[in-house]
């Protein structure tokens, strides 16, 4: 695929201000829960308007034979580095990979940004890793080619894991003491700069319990990037631009969810990432193409979903592409009604935080 896969959304009036609420910072998950699925679910009904409060392992009450659970396997690498201009131990810089562009090449995220300049030549590991930066791109992120002992290491993921650390987002201050529990138990390619965090909740028995039941457990590929993450700073919703991202969806998965889809059964996605891969390939007819490539897709109020039909995710930001999304899903009003409420009772919010099923 040569073009980027974007929606092409109707005008619309909404302010990137219309999707504030007030979040008390106290309500920020610093730590993920202990075991991952005893995290609480608040779940919406969009048909009656209910709002039930359960525990995240209660999931299996609202899944039904014939359903498909739509995961996304992406692998979260240790896309953070910190090192050194060469020859300059003083010039302190941080690297934060967003995006691979080609076996070695990254576009990436510099801290401080003026320090990196073309042709300079930064270290990692006390040299086990280098990198040039190759170009200056859109919003002064760097294009970087990196380079090491290919005797010692196969690829840049094997350096990854010796001199780079877990990306946790800016708002979780704490130190994390294992770092496998800012990645799902299915993620299997590596390549994303944050976790699909709604899939944090899931336990590998929770997952045999949810096959077992008839629900068919159907991976998809996002490698989630800025695009996902990054601040909305547009005054209006529409004149917000999606960063891309790459996505795959195989011929098997897509085969089942149209089988399963064909014969009744619902599709229900596992966060954001999930729902935005699946509505980037879905025809006009909810039918699931096998494709790969980039999305831009960006969906908000006004957007018809072709294919999704349930969704389970996290509490979002303000203001963020994601609060944007799940208000598309069900209503601006109802879902600020429902996160007012949701501080009220104490649930935890953000990436560490409880699920929300909207069904």
């Amino acid at each position: 695929m040569n073009q980027p896969i974007k929606n092409n959304l109707p005008h619309t009036d909404l302010k990137t201000a219309d999707f504030w609420y007030d979040l008390p910072e106290e309500r920020i998950a610093q730590h993920p829960a202990e075991p991952r699925d005893s995290s609480r679910l608040m779940v919406l009904n969009r048909a009656d308007g209910s709002i039930a409060h359960r525990r995240f392992s209660d999931i299996c009450d609202y899944l039904r034979p014939g359903d498909t659970l739509v995961i996304n396997d992406s692998k979260v690498i240790p896309a953070r580095l910190y090192g050194n201009v060469e020859n300059r131990s003083e010039a302190q810089i941080e690297l934060l990979l967003l995006r691979q562009r080609d076996l070695d090449v990254w576009e990436t995220l510099v801290r401080p940004g003026k320090r990196a300049k073309i042709g300079m030549r930064l270290t990692f590991g006390g040299g086990l890793l280098q990198a040039t930066v190759e170009d200056i791109v859109e919003e002064g992120n760097r294009l970087v080619r990196f380079s090491y002992d290919r005797s010692q290491f196969a690829n840049v993921y094997d350096v990854l894991h010796r001199v780079g650390t877990m990306p946790l987002p800016p708002y979780i201050t704490e130190k994390l003491e294992d770092q496998s529990r800012y990645q799902t138990v299915y993620a299997r390619e590596e390549g994303s700069a944050a976790a699909p965090t709604a899939g944090l909740h899931f336990t590998p028995e929770l997952l045999d319990k949810i096959r077992a039941m008839g629900v068919a457990v159907v991976p998809v590929m996002l490698h989630v990037g800025l695009g996902t993450f990054r601040p909305v700073k547009a005054e209006r919703v529409d004149e917000h631009v999606m960063h891309t991202e790459f996505f795959s969806v195989s011929k098997e998965s897509a085969k089942i969810i149209n089988e399963r889809k064909a014969a009744g059964g619902r599709l229900i996605c596992v966060g954001t990432t999930s729902c935005r891969t699946i509505e980037s390939v879905a025809d006009e007819n909810g039918v699931i193409r096998p494709l790969s490539g980039d999305t831009g897709i960006f969906i908000y109020p006004g957007y018809r979903f072709k294919a999704v039909d349930a969704l389970i995710t996290n509490f979002h930001l303000p203001e963020s592409t994601l609060l944007m999304l799940v208000s598309a899903f069900y209503s601006r009003e109802k879902m600020l009604e429902a996160y007012k409420i949701a501080v009220e009772e104490n649930y935890r919010f953000f990436s560490f935080g409880d699920a929300m099923l909207i069904e």
